[in-house]
């Protein structure tokens, strides 16, 4: 059900409902059985459209869901995600509840900040201020085939003030005087997510304050100089639901709107004339109604076979621990063009950070296999002296129910325990430090260490942010999850 580590304990990436939905999708879908008879030239045009069909869809699936996302936080006004205008930078000044319920498994230490990046007309200007050393932030830098092209923030730019130049592919200028550095997105739309450590509920101002210090401004205004004309306004389509993607052949409109933003580079070249032709293409219209319906069925049947080809991989390489969440983001150099391992991030866990940034330790089983369930069982966590998560910013092991995948309920109002709670954490005769996740509560001495679980299924996400060398050379492992009942 998950990525797993050398030493059993999961990977997961940023969010797990759609797991669930995975398994209910068109990823079971057989493809029909091979005929003994020599194929006819229909026959062989209709399994080609299948195949470059199934292709096309593994490459552009992380596109689509990204522009469903991006949609409802930049497009939709009615949408109860709604963040607000593109080339604005939009706070959330508080960490996610139980009553969060539009996003699963959600991150409850580092309120957010959006940036959907419009880079059609002249790049952008993005300004930080300078944060306390011990303070953790970052900005992820994500284009529209969901590659992590960039980083600014503790780890990668330190946690001086500074501007930096968000430009486009079509951008041909020389760095601006006062700007840190130039960072070039491979595609016209991108989006900035950012993250401000809060270390406890009394910092809230603190974070408040810092998030008012991001700014973001034309090149223009930044220069002072006149703003060149106005690229033209984007007739955005609406987008799929999650269901609908996975089978309804309109994901290829989409595919083809979203693709005249994100010009494919030199090493697409030939994919690109192979998708063209079956329709697929920058711009180019795609009328499901006027598919003949041998083509209908080869484009639905091409769609199921990259389902499949998605389950068999998550099967051989992500349930059996030879792909982490280590694999699944970063770079387009770093991904090689694995389209299948991008669609694979994308599916289980869409905006993962690059590894260097953050790995994601969790838990689905203890250590034994078993599911857990705190209906039924009691489970600790515990990390020897010296063994606790190496991370350069910090840590957290956070609790969601199944099969919501959400925050879980509970009279502490306690959903997660960190690395700035450990001053407060009770800790072993041996200096180590052990964590409790149960329903009900382990004891007034305990409570300290008491990780509230719902009164059923759930699982427990760990988060380790800026990891050291250990945790990302392996020689750190993450404990396992012991059943003590």
């Amino acid at each position: 059900m998950a990525l797993v580590s050398r030493s059993g304990a999961l990977f997961i990436l940023a969010c797990f409902a759609t797991l669930a939905a995975c398994q209910k999708s068109p990823e079971t879908a057989t493809p029909p059985a091979a005929s003994t008879a020599s194929p006819t030239p229909a026959a062989t045009a209709t399994d080609d459209t299948r195949a470059i069909a199934k292709e096309a869809y593994i490459y552009g699936f992380p596109m689509v869901d990204n522009y469903r996302i991006q949609y409802s936080y930049f497009v939709d006004a009615t949408n109860p995600e709604f963040k607000g205008a593109w080339n604005e930078i939009h706070n959330t000044a508080r960490v996610y509840t139980p009553d969060d319920k539009a996003i699963q498994t959600p991150n409850s230490d580092t309120p957010y900040s959006q940036l959907g990046a419009d880079l059609r007309t002249e790049p952008l200007v993005i300004s930080v201020p300078a944060v306390q050393k011990d303070r953790y932030y970052s900005l992820q830098f994500i284009d529209m085939f969901t590659y992590n092209f960039a980083y600014v923030g503790s780890r990668a730019t330190g946690n001086e003030a500074g501007n930096f130049l968000l430009a486009g592919p079509d951008w041909k200028g020389d760095t601006p005087k006062g700007i840190k550095q130039v960072i070039r997105s491979e595609t016209q739309l991108a989006f900035v997510l950012f993250r401000t450590q809060l270390f406890n509920a009394g910092d809230l101002g603190n974070v408040k304050k810092i998030q008012g210090g991001y700014k973001v401004q034309p090149l223009s205004k930044f220069l002072g100089t006149p703003a060149p004309p106005a690229a033209p306004k984007i007739d955005f389509i609406p987008p799929l639901t999650p269901e609908q993607q996975k089978t309804s052949p309109q994901f290829f409109r989409i595919l083809n709107f979203l693709l005249q933003f994100a010009p494919a580079p030199p090493s697409e070249a030939a994919l690109m004339e192979r998708f063209a032709k079956i329709g697929v293409g920058a711009g180019k219209p795609f009328d499901v109604a006027a598919l003949a319906p041998d083509k209908r069925a080869s484009i639905e049947g091409g769609m199921a076979d990259a389902w499949k080809s998605f389950a068999e991989y998550k099967a051989s390489m992500v349930d059996t621990g030879k792909s982490t969440s280590a694999d699944a983001f970063g770079t387009r150099e770093f991904l090689k063009n694995d389209y299948l391992k991008r669609m694979s991030g994308a599916v289980l866990g869409i905006y993962g950070n690059s590894k260097e940034e953050a790995m994601y330790p969790a838990y689905f089983t203890d250590a034994q296999g078993q599911k857990l369930d705190a209906a039924a069982h009691r489970y600790t966590l515990r990390f020897p002296p010296g063994q606790l998560p190496p991370a350069n910013a910090f840590w957290s092991v956070t609790m969601y129910e199944l099969p919501a995948s959400l925050l879980s309920a509970n009279p502490l109002k306690r959903y997660l325990i960190n690395s700035p709670m450990l001053p407060g954490l009770a800790k072993d005769a041996d200096g180590g430090i052990t964590l409790y996740l149960q329903h009900d509560s382990p004891g007034k001495d305990k409570e300290s260490n008491w990780l509230p679980a719902p009164k059923g299924p759930f699982f427990a996400a760990m988060r380790v942010y800026w990891p050291k060398q250990e945790a990302l050379d392996g020689t750190w492992t993450a404990p396992k999850l012991e059943r003590v009942d």
